[in-house]
């Protein structure tokens, strides 16, 4: 196993690494590391937890520390892109931590916080700015971020961008940076797609591939369980009843889903956060926060929302609904069993969720084992059922489901509905409703059109003598106000 110290890194650095008792580097660290302290540009194939954050960020800080530059009014030395503000959260508390004993200053830039202080902090010029790139691209259009010079530019988890469609977003940064610099490109799979885009932005990379996506954690247990949907509480309620379980981290393909599961359980007397984009900035950092100490030790997470959530101790993960696309569950399954711990993972699957299933086995080349339902299972169910009523499904949730937006869904009521007013009745046709017509005040009165416009004050004239804003009726006709 290849030490740190061997990699040519500063005093400073390893004194960094050793406050957080890191003195062995990572498959990816070895490999990345030496050749990023050249200076050269790199094409990284690497999942989440593999440590791939140190390998970009310990010799990018050697290079600043080296140059020695000043960042400029508006501008940053180095610039990261990530596609959530969990993950850019986590590499700006990283690049903070590995930087200690040195003068960078590091900042965020993501929506769901003030985007005032994303501008004080531009003002004075940052060495790392870490960003998501729609906020980014915000201040490049008022002129607040000025990017000519960038001498590193890391591009971290660049599937999930595309994957959130942020390849305009990306472009339209990178035609703000100089030509000349370095530029590292990281992606847990490496399609056609992505390989072009990579590219597009890097110049004779070192390409550094660690654990395909296709590859499950080696020490973590698959489960699968065959539920009807609307059983799945019952289930996860048993499973969250363990003693065994330090922390669970639950997954659901919808947002509404989500804060569904949180009710569901709350239901049982199980407490739990859930995170995902609906949420505000602190919301997030509080569930995340509540999940990290232990006080809360059920999280319940979207796909995207996880990305970046880096939490030890996770021995759990429950897919609460399976992931339509197979390399999401290899993610999701990477939240467990991280450095050299065990974990398991069990997904309910129901009756329309098979596909899914066969095409995540047909994924990681082998099949899921299946464990039976528990024996308390029916007793808990009823339990359940006979607490409480059924829990209304939201009607975005249900066309999240059905994958049918809400405007399809209503558009044969709207279409119903363009006939009204009394434009769509110039024949002025009587229209009956509610079943029995409301008598005729006389015979032949619908037979002009009705007027539906707003109905005229009637005028009251003001009796003689009243007040004293009264006009006489003198001089021919032409009234005299009197005093």
């Amino acid at each position: 196993m290849t030490q740190f110290n061997t990699l040519g890194l500063s005093e400073t650095t390893l004194a960094a690494l050793s406050a957080k008792g890191y003195t062995n580097a990572t498959p990816i660290q070895a490999q990345s590391i030496p050749a990023l302290l050249e200076g050269r540009d790199l094409l990284g194939i690497a999942q989440t937890g593999t440590g791939k954050t140190a390998a970009f960020m310990l010799p990018s800080i050697e290079r600043l520390v080296a140059s020695n530059k000043r960042a400029q009014p508006r501008g940053c030395r180095m610039l990261v892109l990530a596609p959530t503000r969990e993950l850019a959260s986590q590499i700006a508390q990283s690049a903070r931590d590995y930087s200690k004993g040195t003068k960078l200053s590091v900042a965020t830039v993501f929506g769901g916080t003030s985007i005032h202080k994303n501008k004080t902090d531009l003002a004075r010029g940052v060495d790392i700015i870490v960003a998501t790139p729609g906020r980014l691209v915000d201040l490049i259009e008022q002129s607040y971020a000025i990017l000519l010079g960038i001498e590193i530019l890391v591009l971290d988890e660049a599937d999930q961008m595309m994957d959130l469609g942020f390849i305009h977003a990306l472009k339209r940064i990178v035609r703000e940076l100089p030509s000349k610099r370095q530029t590292l490109f990281f992606s847990a799979t490496m399609p056609k797609s992505i390989r072009d885009l990579a590219t597009q932005f890097i110049k004779d990379p070192v390409e550094v591939k660690v654990t395909p996506v296709a590859t499950t954690a080696e020490r973590v247990e698959q489960f699968v369980t065959f539920v009807n949907q609307a059983e799945k509480q019952s289930l996860l309620t048993i499973a969250l009843r363990d003693e065994s379980i330090d922390r669970a981290l639950i997954f659901t393909r919808t947002k509404h889903g989500a804060d569904r599961v949180v009710k569901l359980l709350a239901a049982s007397g199980v407490a739990s956060n859930a995170i995902h984009g609906n949420k505000s900035q602190p919301q997030r950092e509080r569930a995340l926060g509540e999940f990290k100490s232990g006080k809360v030790k059920v999280l319940i997470a979207t796909d995207i929302a996880a990305r970046g959530i880096d939490v030890s101790g996770v021995s759990h993960v429950f897919n609460f609904e399976l992931p339509n696309v197979p390399d999401q569950y290899v993610h999701r399954i990477g939240r467990t069993a991280r450095a050299g711990a065990t974990g398991i993972a069990i997904s309910y699957c129901a009756d329309d969720e098979r596909p899914y299933l066969r095409d995540i086995e047909k994924l990681i080349r082998q099949k899921v084992a299946i464990q039976p339902l528990p024996e308390d299972f029916l007793a808990e169910s009823a339990r359940i059922k006979s607490s409480r009523g059924p829990v209304p499904v939201s009607r975005d949730e249900m066309n999240g489901r059905n994958g049918r937006t809400m405007q399809d869904r209503n558009a044969h009521h709207r279409a119903a509905q363009r006939d009204r007013g009394p434009r769509a009745n110039p024949t002025g046709e009587r229209r009956e409703t509610l079943g029995t017509a409301a008598p005729r005040a006389a015979e032949g009165a619908g037979d002009k059109p009705r007027f539906y416009g707003p109905r005229k004050k009637k005028f009251t004239p003001r009796p003689a003598g009243a007040g004293g804003g009264q006009r006489s009726g003198g001089n021919g006709g032409q009234g005299q106000r009197r005093g």
